[in-house]
């Protein structure tokens, strides 16, 4: 069993609440449905699934959680997973298709996006004048709910962009 087989067999509510019957000592399909009050089909259902990814046998005398099978579950886990690039996960969740989905609110997100804009937008050193720039801050809001100037603000304050007489340059 992994661990995404274990997470997935626990993720429903019916299922957990079968879970806990079981181990609080309902050993068939009607006290399961009884203590949950969950219909036969759904208790029967639910049962069912966690027999499958084995976490619940019926050895003949009624269903019981696998305890054997839960310790060897733990054993093999192995170290948890790395995080995830913090850099990565605020892009995914502010970005949908290389459109800009909203501005986040928090200074330091702000910033990882507004660096990541400006990498793929402008070339360090080139002048661009400010309907060039309006334009390309315009296709990273279409469809979202900030607006190209207030992108380019933030650019601007957070000096990623440099403007002098309606010229912008990204230092």
């Amino acid at each position: 069993m992994s661990a995404q087989a274990l997470a997935g067999a626990l993720a429903d509510e019916r299922r957990r609440a079968v879970f806990a019957a079981i181990v609080l000592g309902a050993g068939d399909l009607p006290a399961v449905a009884s203590r949950t009050g969950l219909s036969a089909r759904d208790a029967a259902t639910a049962i069912r699934r966690l027999t499958d990814v084995g976490v619940l046998t019926d050895d003949g005398a009624g269903l019981r959680v696998d305890g054997e099978r839960l310790r060897d579950f733990a054993r093999a886990g192995g170290p948890p997973a790395p995080a995830a690039n913090p850099r990565e996960t605020i892009l995914r969740t502010f970005l949908r298709d290389g459109t800009l989905t909203r501005l986040p609110a928090q200074r330091g997100r702000r910033r990882v996006l507004l660096e990541h804009i400006t990498e793929r937008s402008f070339e360090p050193g080139v002048r661009y004048p400010e309907r060039a720039v309006d334009d390309a801050l315009r296709r990273w809001c279409e469809g979202g709910e900030a607006d190209h100037v207030s992108l380019r603000r933030y650019l601007i304050d957070d000096l990623l962009l440099t403007r002098e007489h309606g010229v912008y340059w990204r230092p």
